[in-house]
């Protein structure tokens, strides 16, 4: 911005006043300008950020001498066992794509995933979530917990008696080599999440087995039953995940899976 020119016989006072005025002026438009080339600006793309290192697990097969000791082996996933546990398994298809552990008046289903090698993916699949659960009449509370970020959710669902009721969980999630693995703690685990510890234990003690061989990200990633597993079908019919609540673990659905007893 330019400043108007003065006249010669203008006196110093008015000349000096005048200069300040023009120069408040010019930082006004100056604001002004700065702001709107802000508004203009287009919102950035999320910053894909490499896998978190991984001190306390969960692990990779690659990072543990012997995974079998004290694990279930699901093939994709070795379960670690604890006293008085309940192991059940989730079908999609002719699949098994998960397995919830149940300790008493709690529950953590475990799932494993597919990833990039370079990235992680559980920022997104965060925000995955929360638009379902939020789409559905549910709340939503993103904070951070003793395993990293997490969702705290209150979810809208049909009960076994026809009536509406709420389902309280938590959604926890962690990068890996290739691979992410996802937990969704519910019960008292999750009402009171200071009375969830061994289930995050649990979580943080599960061992991934990715394979060598290709799969696109965000595939789940198969498990298959012990040679020595008792089926325990409880009379539930197998069930197909949908692709949108791949992520969500189906809980949606209070329905009981397969179980398989694990007593340690």
């Amino acid at each position: 911005m330019f400043g108007r020119r003065r006249k010669k016989n203008e006196e110093v006072e008015t000349a000096a006043s005048d200069d300040f005025e023009t120069e408040e002026e010019s930082a006004e438009e100056s604001t002004e300008a700065t702001a709107e080339d802000t508004d203009a600006e287009e919102p950035k793309e999320r910053v894909k950020l490499p896998p978190a290192p991984r001190p306390d697990g969960p692990w990779d097969i690659d990072e543990v001498k012997d995974a079998s000791t004290g694990r279930v082996n699901l093939g994709g996933i070795y379960v670690p066992g604890v006293e008085g546990m309940e192991l059940r398994v989730e079908v999609a298809g002719d699949s098994i794509v998960a397995a919830t552990v149940v300790l008493q008046d709690s529950a953590i289903q475990l799932q494993a995933f597919a990833a990039p090698k370079r990235e992680g993916i559980w920022d997104e699949v965060r925000e995955e979530i929360a638009a379902g659960i939020t789409q559905q009449g549910g709340v939503i509370d993103e904070t951070e917990g003793s395993l990293g970020w997490e969702l705290r959710a209150q979810v809208p669902v049909q009960l076994p008696d026809g009536t509406g009721g709420v389902q309280v969980v938590r959604f926890v999630g962690v990068d890996g080599k290739r691979w992410f693995l996802r937990g969704v703690i519910s019960g008292q685990g999750a009402v009171r999440p200071e009375t969830g510890t061994l289930l995050e234990q649990i979580f943080r003690d599960t061992v991934v087995v990715r394979g060598d061989a290709p799969m696109a990200p965000r595939d789940p990633i198969v498990l298959q039953l012990p040679d020595d597993a008792q089926m325990v079908p409880d009379g539930v019919q197998q069930e197909t995940v949908e692709e949108g609540s791949r992520f969500a673990g189906g809980i949606d659905k209070l329905q009981r899976g397969p179980e398989i007893t694990e007593v340690r």
